[in-house]
C-alpha cells in the first residue's frame, strides 16, 4: 500500500503492508478559497470583534506588523500585500512601517530566505527586521503576569502606534493551536519571558497539549501576555494539506483567533477507535522538518493514538541538522532522558530549548521512536534518544516482527498538521 509522506521539499513515497493498517489520518475535505485575495480583503473590511483595519489605521503615526518565521508555511506575500495596501491608504507612511519577523528564540531569517518568506516586492520595498529574543536591551518590560512570568516584549512592537499580528492557525503541541497570541509570546518576547513561560511548571501540565485550549496554562498565559503587550488587529489563515488558503480570520486578538480555531477543528481533527501498536508519521515536510528539534512535534502528534509500549516511526528531512547549538548540547550534557528530567525540574537549572527535550521525554515515556532521515547520519540520530532506521519500510518490518501478527498500525502522512485523536 503506497503512501506519500510530507518530507522535505519533495515528499517521500513509501510502500507499506496493508493488512495491519487501521486508518490513515488526514485532513478532512474542505474546499480552498476560490479567490483568496478577495476573501482576505473581505475579512479586513468586516473583521471579527474589531473595527475594519482601514478605520483602525487612520491617524496612526507608525505600525509594526508581526509575521511568522520560515518554520511556518504562511502565505506572507498575500497577507502583507493586503495589509500594507490598507494601512498605507489609511495614511500610515511606508517609512514608518516595520515588518518584524517573530522568531521567538529561533535563528533570524535573512538574505534569500527572507526574500522567500515575504516575496520579492515586499522584500525590496519595505523595512523587514528580525526579533532577537536574546537581546534584552531591545525589549520593554511590561510587568509580571499573575502567574509570575516577567513580560519583556520587543520594543519595536511595544512602542508601535498600530500593532498587527499575522499568522497561521494549526495544531500546536504545547499551546493547543498556533496563531493569534503566539506571534507576540513567544514571537517577540525576550528569553527572560520565554524561559519561565516554557518552564516545567507550564510544559509538564497535563493540559499543555495539542488541540487543548481550556485549562491549558501555556495558552492562557501567552494570551494574557499578548493582551498586556497590546494588539490592535490580527490576520490569520487556515490552510489545507496542499497549503492553499481555506479561510481567513481577522480582527480581535481573542475573538478572531477563537473563530479560526473553531474552523480548524473541523479540518484537522481525525480519529480512530483504539490506540495502535505502530504509528508512521512525518515531520510535516519543509519548512517544519528542517531540524530534529522541529520534528519532535511530529512525534508528540502521534502520542494520542499509540499504545503504551508502542512505536512511532517518523520521517523528517532534518536538512539543517539537530537544531540550535544549545539544543544539541542538551543531549551531550545528559546521559539519559531520566537524568535530564530530574535536572530540569530543579529551580536552579535552565538551558535554551530545554522544553523541546521535555516534549521528547513525554514521547519516550510512552513509546519507542524510530527516525528516518537523510539529513542526519545514523550515528547522530542514535545519540538523540531515538533509534535511526534506514527506511520507513525497514522500520515498519522490524516493528511488525516485534509486535506479532495481531499488530495494528496507523499512518499520518502530514504529521503534526493533523490532530490525531481517539474517538
Amino acid at each position: 500500500m503506497k503512501f506519500h509522506l510530507a518530507y522535505g521539499r519533495t515528499g517521500l513515497d513509501v510502500d507499506l503492508p496493508a493488512e495491519p493498517i487501521v486508518r490513515t489520518l488526514a485532513y478532512q475535505n474542505a474546499a480552498p478559497l476560490a479567490d483568496p485575495q478577495a476573501a482576505l480583503q473581505a475579512a479586513l473590511a468586516a473583521p471579527i470583534g474589531a473595527a475594519p483595519l482601514a478605520e483602525l489605521a487612520r491617524g496612526r503615526r507608525d505600525a509594526c506588523i508581526l509575521i511568522c518565521d520560515i518554520t511556518r508555511p504562511v502565505p506572507n506575500a498575500t497577507i502583507l500585500g493586503a495589509v500594507l495596501e490598507t494601512i498605507e491608504a489609511a495614511g500610515v507612511p511606508r517609512d514608518k512601517i516595520t515588518i518584524l519577523v517573530a522568531t521567538g528564540l529561533h535563528r533570524p531569517n535573512e538574505g534569500e530566505e527572507l526574500r522567500e518568506l515575504v516575496g520579492e516586492r515586499i522584500y525590496a520595498d519595505y523595512r523587514i527586521e528580525n526579533h532577537n529574543g536574546q537581546r534584552l536591551d531591545q525589549h520593554t518590560y511590561l510587568g509580571d503576569s499573575p502567574r509570575g512570568v516577567p513580560i519583556w516584549i520587543d520594543s519595536r512592537y511595544a512602542s508601535a502606534d498600530l500593532k498587527i499580528a499575522t499568522g497561521l492557525i494549526e495544531p500546536h503541541f504545547m499551546a493547543g493551536f498556533s496563531g493569534g497570541r503566539k506571534l507576540i509570546c513567544p514571537g517577540v518576547a525576550a528569553l527572560e519571558t520565554i524561559k519561565v513561560w516554557h518552564g516545567p511548571n507550564f510544559i509538564e501540565h497535563p493540559r499543555a497539549e495539542s488541540g487543548q485550549l481550556t485549562g491549558n496554562p501555556v495558552h492562557e498565559e501567552n494570551t494574557w501576555i499578548a493582551q498586556r503587550a497590546g494588539c490592535d488587529f490580527i490576520v490569520n489563515v487556515v490552510i489545507d494539506a496542499e497549503r492553499r488558503p481555506l479561510k481567513w480570520v481577522a480582527g480581535d486578538l481573542v475573538e478572531a483567533f477563537e473563530a479560526g480555531v473553531a474552523f480548524v477543528r473541523g479540518v484537522v481533527v481525525d480519529a480512530i477507535r483504539q490506540p495502535v501498536d505502530i504509528v508512521v508519521t512525518s515531520g510535516a515536510g519543509y519548512p517544519l522538518d528542517t531540524t530534529f528539534y522541529q520534528c519532535v512535534k511530529g512525534m508528540v502528534g502521534a502520542l494520542p493514538i499509540v499504545k503504551d509500549g508502542g512505536t512511532i516511526i517518523l520521517a523528517g528531512s532534518m536538512s539543517e541538522g539537530v537544531g540550535s547549538p544549545a539544543f544539541a548540547e542538551l543531549f551531550r550534557e545528559h546521559a539519559s532522558l531520566e537524568a535530564f528530567i530530574e535536572r530540569v525540574t530543579q529551580s536552579d537549572y535552565f538551558r535554551m530549548d530545554q522544553w523541546q527535550l521535555e516534549e521528547l521525554a513525554k514521547v519516550r515515556r510512552k513509546a519507542t521512536v524510530k527516525v528516518v532521515s537523510d539529513g542526519l547520519p545514523a550515528e547522530t540520530l542514535n545519540t538523540l534518544f531515538v533509534e535511526a532506521a534506514e527506511s520507513v519500510e525497514s522500520a515498519v518490518a522490524a516493528s511488525l516482527a516485534q509486535y506479532g501478527p495481531a499488530a495494528t498500525m496507523a499512518v499520518i502522512p502530514k504529521g503534526p498538521y493533523v490532530l490525531a485523536q481517539l474517538s
